[in-house]
């Protein structure tokens, strides 16, 4: 089997609600994903991670102008060997950032090719799966405009426990003293009984962070996510040591190399590489590893379309609990709740939960098919 050609498609669509987080709003969603085509006709898809506020093309032209000229013609076997020769082609100008990001969406697709080459779930050609389901939580709570905090976060966290979800995650960063008020007015607005996380996306600095958690440590909250800039590995570790709460970050980091100090230093309890960011099936199976060896959780982020999802759920099902246990501490799916017009029917509305779970596909690849309609319905030309 050979490589015969790489697509690549900018998917964009503005949203009819715009919505903001600590580093600004959001006013459409976008992805970058890749088709990896054979010449035994099998065809492998992949997606780059797309923040809200980040342009997919950057990741397009990486993977069209940098990497595809160095796979064609290329075995998707030697998966191992191509993500290698793929980053240190680009190690000079791009170890972090949108470069991992494109590396991540061919690397995804590679897989997806061999598991339907063969007839198998990625997850099968990792290893196997410890969990054929995993909890998910509700990420969402973004600010909109003209809507009232924390009542709307209230009657939002009402909704999310109405569909089955147990653990939900709150958007946080928009100053210490209003975090404060919102993180325990929801609390008390919804009740002791659901998983509560916050995610400030790196707003403040160490001292700032410190008020919000020792403000907030009343209030049952899970993890505290991105408190503070993902370059300030010491300031993870000090507010580690003040806080019950759990601290977690890694949406910002890329490869092993990079994940190689957060591990190394414990600089934080849980981590999260994205699939879709730092690196692919071939590089977050090493992340893990090394976390496996520090005991270290792993709960990956998750903020893609269905194809992002479907392999992260892929991801997911290889991640060995922290430590293997008869009651093992399980890992859970970050399932975004937020304003998303082509998520779910890109992959034909494949992954739904139920009774407060999510099954991870199955069926060969990533476990999903891809609507080519919706590819040319929200391509950008």
């Amino acid at each position: 089997m050979k490589i015969v050609d790489v697509k690549t498609y900018v998917l964009s669509t503005p949203l009819e609600e715009p919505f903001s987080f600590s580093m600004g709003w959001v006013t459409k969603r976008s992805t970058m994903i890749v088709e990896v085509l054979t010449d035994d006709g099998v065809s492998g898809w992949g997606e780059s991670l797309c923040h809200g506020l980040q342009p997919p093309e950057i990741a397009q032209t990486i993977v069209e102008v940098a990497l595809k000229p160095h796979l064609i013609g290329q075995d998707p076997e030697d998966v191992d060997v191509l993500w290698e020769r793929m980053y240190n082609l680009t190690r000079p100008f791009g170890q972090k950032g949108a470069v991992p990001n494109a590396i991540s969406a061919v690397d995804i697709a590679l897989w997806d090719c061999l598991g339907r080459a063969a007839g198998k779930p990625v997850y099968k050609l990792l290893g196997g799966a410890y969990r054929t389901k995993v909890q998910p939580y509700a990420t969402g709570f973004y600010r909109v405009e003209g809507k009232s905090y924390p009542a709307d976060a209230i009657a939002e966290a009402k909704r999310h426990m109405a569909k089955g979800f147990t653990a939900m995650k709150l958007k946080t960063g928009f100053g210490v003293e209003d975090d404060i008020r919102y993180i325990l007015g929801v609390r008390e607005g919804i009740g002791d009984g659901p998983k509560l996380m916050v995610d400030a996306n790196h707003a403040y600095n160490v001292g700032s962070a410190r008020r919000i958690l020792k403000a907030i440590e009343g209030a049952g909250i899970h993890w505290f996510e991105e408190p503070i800039s993902p370059e300030d590995i010491d300031g993870y570790r000090e507010l580690k040591t003040l806080t019950n709460i759990y601290l977690a970050a890694g949406e910002n980091e890329f490869t092993k190399i990079g994940f190689r100090e957060w591990i190394a230093r414990r600089a934080v309890d849980i981590l999260q590489p994205d699939l879709c960011s730092a690196g692919g099936f071939t590089e977050c199976r090493k992340i893990s590893a090394l976390a496996q060896a520090w005991h270290m959780p792993v709960i990956p982020h998750v903020w893609a379309s269905g194809i992002g999802l479907a392999a992260s759920l892929q991801f997911l099902a290889t991640i060995p609990p922290s430590p293997l246990a008869l009651k093992p501490i399980e890992p859970m799916l970050e399932y975004d709740q937020s304003s998303h017009p082509f998520r779910q029917d890109l992959i034909h509305g494949a992954i739904t939960m139920r009774d407060g779970m999510v099954d991870i596909p199955d069926a060969p690849g990533i476990g999903v098919e891809i609507n080519r309609e919706i590819i040319e319905k929200y391509a950008v030309h």
